[in-house]
Order: C-alpha cells, then structure tokens, then sequence
C-alpha cells in the first residue's frame, strides 16, 4: 500500500501543476505515461499508475479554476468560468470566485458516490440504444444553445465556424489538436480583449474562507441543476462540463453568478470523476485520464474500482486545501503585476506551448482560433456557441447514413 498512497501524493503534486499552468494539461500528463508506462512498470504496479492519473486528474479540476479567473487562461472545462468569474476579479473579488467554484468541487464528490451504482447497474442497459439517438440528442442541444440567444443568426453563424474549424483541425495529422483549438477560442480571445480594454486589476479582498458562504438556496439550486446536468455531459460525446452548466442553469432558472461558478466547478469534477466509472461500466472513454487508465489497467476488476472511488475522496480533500492557500496566495499578488504586460505574457506562453506541442500547423490553428474567439466576442454571441468546434463533427460522427 506504501506505493499507492505515494501514488496518491505524487497525483496530486502532479495535479496541482497542471491546474496552475496555463496550456500545460493532464493529458499530455496522462499521454506520456501510457507512451512510458512499460519503464514505470519495472517499477510499479499498473494500479499505481492508474491511482496517479486519477488524483492528478481530480486534483486539475479543483486547481484549474485559478488560472482561468485570474489570467482568463482556460482549459476546455473552465472557458465559461472566465465570464462571471473575470466580472468578479474585476470588482476585487476574484478569490470568493474561486472559492465558489470550489463549492461545487466538494459538492461533486458526494453527487459522484450517488451515481456511481446507477452508472453501473442502468447505464449499460440504455447506452446501446443511445447511440442510435445520439445524432438526435446532440442536435437538440446543440440548437437549444442557439435558439437562447438574442441573435439566434450570429450564435449559428459562430457556431458553425467553430465548427468547421473543429471539424478541420480534428482530421488534421496534428499533436494534441484541442490545445491550440481551444486555447484560441477561449484563452487568447479573451487576453486580447484585455489587453485592448487596458483593464486594471483591482486589489482583491481576501475573506476569511469561513465568510465566503454561499446561501442555502444557492447551494440546493446548485446541486439540483448539477444532478439533471451532469449525466449527460458525463457519456455524451463534445458535450463538456460548460453546455452542461448552461443546461442546468436554465433548467433550475438560475441567474445568481455565484449559483453558476458553484454549478460549473461541481459538474467539472463530476465529468472527470464519473468518467472513470463510465470506463468501468460501458468501456467507453469520456475523458483523456480515462483512456490512459484504460490502457494501463488491462484488467478493470470491482475492487479497482473501489480503490478508484477512495482515490478520488481522498485526493479531493487534499486539493481542498490547497486550493484555498493558492488562490489566497495568487489573488494576493494578482493585483501588483501590470495586467497589460500580465496578459501579453500569457499571451505568448500560451503560442509558445502551442508551438512546443503542435508546431507550425498548431500555431496557425491557434491564430484561427483566437480570430474566431474575438468574432464572438465582438458580435456580443455567448461563447457556449464556440463549443461548435467539436458538437459538429460530432453531430457528423452519428449522421444516420
């Protein structure tokens, strides 16, 4: 067991460095473990390797909230928390938006304990007839998100040059194509917007965590919209943690800015963690983490899982509090750096990762990308529509032929 529970610490080390930097995913993590795994296994044991994906796994969902509020440098799970989470920043309260967002991480854990048996023992009963609706379940949500916005032709026109410019990127023989994708879409457009604006970062208030307290109806909504949301984006395919916190925002009515950072950081952890007892339960892969722990663990046995389970409680408290004295700490310091030349650095850190990890090609993605970001920005289209960049190609992956 000592090799597991190092596995566990090692995870979330591992986890809290990806969330805090920028473009740096726990899919490159998880990829270059499977790529190596036969030298850790002279080592170790493929359990251990698999305990180290999923504490570094769930730990990236807490900690990855940070940098998208405070730099507006997301990943594909936390693109939508830079809207009301920058709103706050700006109003010197980004630390209470990150805290929120933690809420709903801790929300999550008990909500993932709740669907685990339902995943096991349902799930594979309905999910083969599933896939012959998909095409069916993806348009529907796919024109909800359309037809809820003011403009319903510009969110179309957004949402189909995200996804075309998906569709491309995804059949192109690159190196981790979501990077500069997504990164573009969401990252870059938004720095550039700032750095145009010359927004100024406020100094943040910095409460005690015990007075950052979210009202009991904010919490109850919260967890009603995380429960009818989050089956879904948690087997079906493009559909991530945003369009989901979209859906149970609206199913609930929930217009509180608070109610939404808690829904979005609860249904993030819940995606990743329930991913794994997806593979469990119907072989499907819905995350990165996922597949690699598929690869490494040949044999998914019930007891696995249950060792899966209690990696995810335990790695969770962990990154509890670390994401309470991290976003403490950079909150603090967030508001003496020139936000400008802040913006423009990350800014170029993320075209250089992109370039590092998808070269020439991944760099004009990347410039196409912001391009498109900004188009959406500057037409006033929510940016949910920008997820066009991979609900089309899936909608075209389930056409009924």
């Amino acid at each position: 067991m000592i090799f597991e529970f190092l596995a566990l610490f090692l995870g979330v080390i591992a986890g809290t460095i990806t969330g805090l930097i920028p473009g740096i995913h726990i899919n490159l993590v998880a990829i270059f473990l499977v790529s190596s795994s036969a030298f850790f296994l002279k080592f170790t044991s493929p359990l251990s390797l698999a305990i180290f994906i999923v504490s570094m796994s769930i730990t990236h969902t807490f900690l990855d909230f940070i940098p998208s509020i405070l730099l507006g440098a997301p990943d594909e799970d936390t693109s939508l928390s830079i809207l009301p989470g920058h709103e706050l920043l700006l109003k010197g309260r980004g630390y209470e938006a990150i805290i929120y967002t933690l809420y709903g991480s801790i929300i999550a854990i008990p909500i993932i304990l709740l669907f685990t048996p339902l995943f096991i023992f349902i799930l594979p009963k309905i999910f083969f007839y599933l896939k012959f609706i998909m095409f069916f379940i993806l348009v529907f949500i796919s024109s909800y998100l359309i037809i809820r916005e003011e403009n319903k032709l510009l969110a179309f026109l957004i949402f189909l040059l995200s996804g075309f410019l998906g569709l491309a990127t995804l059949n192109l023989s690159l190196k981790e194509s979501l990077l500069p994708l997504l990164t573009g879409l969401f990252g870059s457009s938004s720095l550039i917007t700032s750095i145009i604006k010359k927004e100024k970062i406020p100094k943040q208030k910095i409460l005690n965590f015990k007075k950052i307290k979210p009202k009991i109806r904010e919490i109850k909504n919260s967890i009603i919209a995380t429960i009818l949301a989050s089956p879904l984006c948690s087997f079906l395919p493009a559909l991530g943690s945003s369009q989901a916190a979209v859906i149970g925002s609206d199913m609930t009515k929930e217009k509180n800015k608070k109610e939404f950072l808690i829904l979005l950081g609860s249904i993030n952890t819940i995606v990743m963690g329930l991913s794994f007892v997806t593979l469990y339960s119907i072989q499907a892969t819905r995350t990165g983490s996922a597949v690699a722990v598929q690869k490494i663990l040949e044999n998914f046995t019930p007891n696995n899982l249950i060792i899966i389970l209690a990696t995810i409680i335990f790695s969770s408290i962990l990154a509890s509090f670390l994401t309470i004295f991290l976003a403490r700490f950079f909150s603090k310091n967030v508001s003496r750096i020139n936000y400008k030349y802040l913006s423009m650095a990350v800014l170029i850190f993320l075209a250089v990762v992109v370039f590092i990890f998808s070269n020439f090609l991944g760099l004009l993605i990347f410039i196409i990308a912001t391009f498109t970001g900004l188009a959406a920005i500057l037409l006033k289209v929510r940016r949910t529509n920008l997820m066009g960049c991979l609900m089309l190609p899936s909608i075209l992956l389930y056409l009924p032929i």
